[in-house]
């Protein structure tokens, strides 16, 4: 595992918790991703309006076929028993109320997810 973080990020105003179970998903897809081991980089930047957060693999990538669907509620691509297909779902739901962005781009050997959380001040709302 590769960390690469910008130390100069400023706090901003976000549920913690929630935001942790963000990064728990990413990170467990990830290593579920490369079955025989592989290269994970959890990456931290900034631009003028946002704190980006990325977290890469070397794995297996998430087939073209189904990319549009890795975010809805109980889609999975893991075996019957392996998963329950909410972890994106919830994801998306976490980076959306915290009024932020989740991208993704995925081809055989990377796979990124983008996080980018507002650094200003706006209100959080409920699920």
């Amino acid at each position: 595992m590769e960390r690469n973080f910008d130390r100069t990020i400023p706090k901003i105003c976000a549920f913690g918790v929630e935001l942790n179970q963000v990064w728990t998903n990413l990170i467990m897809n990830a290593v579920d991703a490369m079955k025989e081991g592989g290269e994970l980089e959890l990456r931290t930047s900034q631009d003028a309006l946002d704190v980006v957060v990325e977290v890469r693999d070397n794995g297996s990538g998430i087939p073209t076929e189904v990319l549009s669907r890795i975010f809805d509620p109980f889609f999975t691509t893991k075996g019957v028993g392996e998963g329950t297909g909410l972890g994106l779902d919830t994801a998306m739901r976490v980076i959306k109320k915290h009024r932020g962005e989740i991208d993704v781009r995925s081809e055989p050997g990377e796979t990124v997810f983008r996080i980018s959380l507002p650094k200003v001040k706006k209100a959080v709302s409920s699920l």
